[in-house]
């Protein structure tokens, strides 16, 4: 059997775990999937009429403002739903089972693949939820062709897996599950300094450039773009640019704490 099909193996079996343990243990997807979703409630219900005050000139309703505000939460919805890969990676750190697959006849590389490709699953099966929520209260993408949903849903997946291998490398450096959720905090709270509630340019001068220059709003207003219709300007390959990046730094990251020599 070559190298090739042992990590495929390997990496499927290890999937196969993680999808058990999701199965086994919803609490957390499921709490981790509220926020967005109540989030996404509690502004189209609760602040809907006041916010959409603050996009299109102040003459949006509060359907614009929910066309507005989905690009954001499915992109929050992803940030929350990979700190579940955070702890769960630290969980099986602080137990030993990973010290106990490193003594194993099994491909290294694959423990690290199936938390990864197990978690990208669950984020992608969080949107779908998620989204099903937003067309429910009224979401509509009526201009958006075949070819901007499929580069819409790449592009999902793409950030999808970019935090993820963040969230693998928090797990990782983390002494335990808590710890490892603490870490991964800011997966949660980038967005709502980014452009998914309100645009950037109406923040106040100082707050424009924190808003601007981070990953979640050339994603979101990428996303905007393809399926609204909005302008995409020089934010599409930035979005692309943050995800290769990320995807990069991640795995470089998690590789290396995965391979060091446990003291």
């Amino acid at each position: 059997m070559t190298s090739l099909s042992l990590a495929v193996r390997d990496s499927s079996t290890m999937l196969r775990r993680n999808l058990l343990h999701a199965r086994r243990y919803p609490s957390m997807t499921l709490n981790l999937l509220l926020t967005p979703i109540m989030l996404l409630l509690l502004f189209v219900y609760i602040f809907g009429d006041v916010m959409s005050a603050g996009i299109g000139g102040g003459g949006a309703d509060r359907s614009d403002y929910i066309a507005y505000i989905v690009p954001g939460i499915l992109m929050m919805t992803i940030g929350s739903t990979v700190i579940g890969a955070a702890v769960s990676v630290s969980t099986d750190m602080a137990e030993g089972v990973i010290a106990r697959f490193r003594t194993m006849a099994i491909h290294r590389g694959s423990v690290i693949m199936g938390h990864v490709v197990g978690s990208v699953l669950q984020v992608l099966a969080s949107l779908v939820l998620v989204g099903a929520v937003a067309v429910a209260i009224g979401f509509r993408s009526t201009n958006a062709t075949a070819l901007e949903w499929l580069a819409a849903f790449g592009l999902l997946a793409l950030f999808a897996l970019a935090l993820t291998w963040i969230a693998v490398g928090m797990g990782l450096a983390s002494p335990n599950a808590e710890a490892a959720g603490n870490m991964a905090m800011p997966l949660i709270l980038l967005p709502l300094i980014s452009s998914a509630f309100i645009p950037a340019d109406t923040m106040p001068g100082w707050f424009q450039p924190i808003a601007e220059y981070q990953p979640f709003t050339p994603a979101i207003e990428t996303l905007r773009g393809l399926l609204l219709g909005t302008e995409i300007g020089h934010n599409g390959w930035l979005a692309i640019v943050w995800c290769l990046g990320l995807s990069a730094l991640g795995y470089r990251w998690s590789t290396a704490l995965f391979n060091r020599d446990p003291k």
